[in-house]
């Protein structure tokens, strides 16, 4: 399988003009993808910025030609319904055949409740992802779809669609979402630290795949810098170590406040591949490649996007092809 390099476009950091430009940059320095994030809110009130994810797609696809593009991650079972998960992607993909591409996952209250969606325990929150996925690849088959569950559909038929269907991607670091990617989805998202350390959800990964040969798609902060300017940007990723913990919170102000008291930017950045060597940068690339990674999207945490841009576009990208 074919090993590729994305760049994530963190909408809870940057405004959306800003991350068209990024992610024309992005393709300009032989990136093969951008992934972006699909919030409501940001995880915490000093990370500023919230842009609508589908709209800044449309607009990359304008400003490129070549890169794949896509959220990571839209949850379908709350905030949107999966009909209208269906038609915008389908929308996308017929503006960009070929280049577009779903992540989808249960999602988070800070999203999800702030916008009067809803919110509900995990077995709720599996359970309807589950009945999203399939509802919109019924969608998405251009017949006419009656649905009654969860959601509810009558006589809905997109008409609009591209050539071929968007994959389907789903986040998970657990292994009751990994079974549920492995099962369903084309393709799994997760972490580094889960692909690297967590051997159970892998297991549980492989076993829903029964043989199906689904990409793996992983996410790794990365910082072309030295630990101090780290230490800084990681203030706005404090939550980060205690993800699991707010979860359920549907207030950025409240999420930052927690994290301030339970995490400090020493251990966000424990993940965090901090390094001005490009040989430090393509091992991890490589080892997360050598895991059973096809396809690995770099998240600069720092406040200089084009400067990480341009350091994998002249040192990393150029060796990992080699």
């Amino acid at each position: 399988m074919e090993r590729k390099v994305g760049f994530f476009l963190s909408h809870e950091q940057f405004s959306p003009a800003s991350l068209v430009e990024y992610a024309v940059a992005a393709e300009a320095a032989g990136f093969d993808s951008v992934w972006a994030s699909d919030h409501f809110h940001p995880w915490q009130e000093n990370q500023g910025h919230a842009g609508h994810a589908w709209l800044t797609l449309a607009a990359i696809g304008q400003r490129t030609s070549r890169i794949a593009l896509g959220s990571a991650v839209t949850c379908p079972i709350y905030r949107y319904h999966p009909a209208n998960v269906a038609q915008a992607f389908a929308t996308l993909g017929a503006l960009y055949p070929g280049r577009v591409f779903l992540g989808l996952g249960t999602g988070e209250a800070v999203n999800e409740l702030a916008a009067g969606g809803g919110w509900g325990p995990y077995a709720e929150r599996e359970a309807r992802l589950r009945e999203a996925i399939g509802l919109i690849r019924q969608l998405w088959s251009g017949e006419f779809v009656t649905h009654h569950g969860a959601f509810s559909v009558s006589n809905a038929k997109i008409y609009t669609h591209p050539p071929e269907p968007p994959p389907i991607y789903v986040a998970a670091a657990g292994p009751k979402s990994a079974a549920l990617a492995g099962e369903l989805s084309d393709g799994w998202i997760t972490d580094c630290r889960t692909l690297l350390e967590r051997p159970d959800v892998r297991r549980a990964f492989d076993a829903a795949a029964r043989g199906r040969d689904v990409p793996i798609l992983v996410e790794q902060y990365v910082f072309a810098g030295d630990e101090r300017e780290a230490l800084e940007a990681a203030r706005l990723w404090l939550f980060a170590p205690i993800a699991d913990q707010v979860l359920a919170i549907d207030d950025p102000r409240a999420i930052q406040r927690l994290a301030e008291e339970r995490s400090s930017p020493e251990r966000v950045i424990e993940s965090w591949l901090i390094s001005r060597d490009p040989a430090a940068h393509v091992a991890q690339l490589q080892a997360l490649f050598d895991a059973g990674a096809s396809h690995v999207a770099v998240h600069s945490a720092q406040p200089d996007q084009e400067r990480c841009i341009e350091f994998y576009a002249r040192e990393v990208l150029p060796a990992l092809r080699r």
